[in-house]
Parts: structure tokens; C-alpha cells; sequence
């Protein structure tokens, strides 16, 4: 049985490498990498002479085969990124688990990674956090994966590209309210900068001073007049359908949209969208019936029945239909086209 080694490298500052990542970089007998040019740099720098194979996300599926292949002749494979730590944000997940269905062994050796680097700086709470990777390119999917972190206690980290930055900035500051926040950028190398402030001042600073570099986004979480706002509310876990009927009607109470509801929904439970989604229109439908009975109720009036209860207080009673002669009597003198009028 062979080992397959996910190992972190500096995020940029090579002094940053682990003595166990070295060891197993030397010792594996097959070294896969996102960027091999960049592995290099590393490898030539300690002087492990190893001749690094690509992994990508382009080309991860087609390579499985051949890693397995490799671990089932008892070989080591070492597994690293272009900076950080593997996996995070980065290809290889599949790759992990095809290896380890296959029965062979997967061990991590750990080292340095942005992401938590980030969240030590930032001065922003670290109790609870939320890894949000890389936003989606599309300002819809953007918009939606922002609207279902409303409401949520957790310190939201996420990485950009310091052309996105200003525009991600904008987009969670217009989605989420004005956070306090912190760009942390060019982490552990020369230029690194840990800039903290309001979501909508570092969207500005980034618009006029357009940032260079790897960026990681971190963000406070809601404040407790905030808490719960969001569609599915904050560590949201529904397992039966009355929980969840209660969960949409209390998310079409707020105001929420029904494709937000059944999203959010979708997300927080593995459940089909499409089924939520239909469950919250025929809720929405129930609700609006029964708004529309009530109103109806209220126009009603209610009346005393009580044989002695004076006549003004008695239900009301169809009076009986007048005679010909009455009904003519009743009717003052007018033209005869007015007067048949009234008679149809």
C-alpha cells in the first residue's frame, strides 16, 4: 500500500517550509504539482533534485489512474500547490478521494496556508469561521451565495484577485452592510499589506489604488442585531418537513424570495430545489388564501340573537316580497324607460 502526501510549501516567504515537508519532499518517489515551474523554484532552493509532474484542474481526472497505479506498486507520492496548503481553493480532491476509496493511505503534512494567516491579522473574531474560497464569477451567483451569509455570526474569509478586489469589496458591502474588514495581501513576502477598515473604504482604496498580488478577503460576521436575518438564519439544520415548512414561512414573513428560500434551503439541507421550491409556492399560496378568508371575516357583522334583543340587534332577515301594488306605490313618478329600468 503506497502514501500519498498532501504537503503545504510557503504561501511565499521560503523560510516558512517545514523540516517534514522537506523530508517527505526528498523521499517521495513522485512529486505532482499544480505549477511545476513554481515548484521548482523551491525544490532548486533546497536543493532536492526532483523532477516535478503536473496535477491541475484540467488534468486531475486523467491522472488518477496512473497515481493509483503508482500507490498500488507501494510507492510514495508527495502532492503539492502552487503556494499553501493543497486542496484549499486548489485541485486535488478528487484525487484524494479516489485514493482513499482505493484503501491507500492519505497524510497530510501541514505548513503554511493564507487563509489562516489572514484570519491571525485581521483583529476580526476567530472564534467561529466561514471559508468562502473564491466568490463566483457571475454577479447573480455572486449576489446569492453573499445573501445566504446574511444573518450568520461567522468571520467570513475568501480569496480574490487584486483585479476582482474592489469590485468584491462593493458587492459585500451593498450585500451584507458596511463590515469592518481586512485585505490582506502579499502575505510573509516583501510587500505584504494588512489593510483594516469599513468594507465600502477598502473597495474605495482599492479602486484608486488598484492592489498587486494574492488577496485575501476577511470579513466580521453579523452583529447581534443582525443575527438571524438570513433566509436560513444562523447554523440553520432542518431534518423533517414541518421544520422545514416553518423554516420557509418564517422566511416568506421577512419578505424573502421564493428561488432564495428554496436555494438557501437546498444548500443547508442536500435537499432537491426544485421539490423547496414548490413546497414554498404552495405555501406561499396557503398563506395568501388565508389572508383573503380573513379580510372576509372581518367585513362580517355580528348580530344579536337573543329573542328579546331589540329588532336593530337581530339577524338580519330577508323581508318578505312586496305586492305589485307596493311596489308600484313605492316607486315616485318618473319616465317610463327609467321607471322599466328599475323594474328589470
Amino acid at each position: 500500500m503506497g502514501t500519498l502526501h498532501i504537503v503545504a510549501t510557503p504561501i511565499g516567504n521560503l523560510e516558512d517550509v517545514t523540516f517534514r515537508a522537506l523530508r517527505v519532499l526528498r523521499e517521495a518517489d513522485w512529486v505532482l504539482a499544480e505549477d511545476t515551474r513554481r515548484t521548482r523554484i523551491l525544490l532548486d532552493h533546497f536543493e532536492i533534485p526532483k523532477k516535478p509532474s503536473s496535477l491541475n484542474a484540467h488534468n486531475e481526472a486523467e491522472r488518477i489512474a496512473r497515481i493509483l497505479e503508482a500507490l498500488g506498486d507501494a510507492r510514495s507520492v508527495a502532492l503539492v500547490s502552487d503556494a499553501g496548503t493543497p486542496l484549499v481553493s486548489d485541485p486535488g480532491a478528487r484525487l484524494v478521494a479516489a485514493v482513499a476509496a482505493a484503501g491507500h493511505r492519505v497524510e497530510a503534512v501541514p505548513g503554511a496556508s493564507a487563509l489562516l494567516t489572514a484570519l491571525c491579522v485581521a483583529g476580526l473574531d476567530t472564534s467561529r469561521v466561514l471559508f468562502l474560497g473564491f466568490l463566483p464569477r457571475k454577479r447573480g451567483d455572486q449576489t446569492r451565495l453573499l445573501e445566504q451569509q446574511r444573518g450568520r455570526p461567522e468571520t467570513i474569509v475568501l480569496f480574490e484577485s487584486p483585479h476582482r478586489v474592489a469590485a468584491t469589496f462593493a458587492a459585500l458591502a451593498q450585500v451584507l452592510g458596511d463590515r469592518p474588514a481586512c485585505l490582506a495581501r502579499e502575505l510573509t513576502k516583501r510587500h505584504e499589506e494588512v489593510r483594516r477598515d469599513t468594507l465600502s473604504a477598502l473597495a474605495a482604496h482599492c479602486e484608486a489604488e488598484p492592489p498587486r498580488g494574492e488577496c485575501t478577503i476577511v470579513v466580521a460576521g453579523a452583529d447581534e442585531a443582525e443575527i438571524g436575518t438570513a433566509p436560513m438564519g444562523a447554523g440553520f439544520s432542518a431534518t423533517t418537513d414541518a421544520e422545514i415548512d416553518a423554516a420557509i414561512q418564517a422566511g416568506l414573513a421577512r419578505g424573502e424570495s421564493v428561488r432564495d428560500l428554496a436555494s438557501a434551503l437546498a444548500a443547508a439541507t442536500g435537499r432537491a430545489r426544485r421539490d423547496l421550491y414548490a413546497r414554498a409556492l404552495a405555501l406561499r399560496a396557503d398563506a395568501s388564501a388565508t389572508r383573503d378568508a380573513s379580510d372576509d371575516s372581518e367585513g362580517d357583522v355580528e348580530h344579536d340573537a337573543r329573542p328579546d334583543a331589540p329588532p336593530e340587534a337581530r339577524p338580519y332577515a330577508e323581508p318578505a316580497a312586496a305586492s305589485d301594488e307596493e311596489a308600484a306605490a313605492a316607486v315616485p313618478d318618473e319616465p317610463n324607460s327609467r321607471r322599466r329600468r328599475r323594474a328589470r
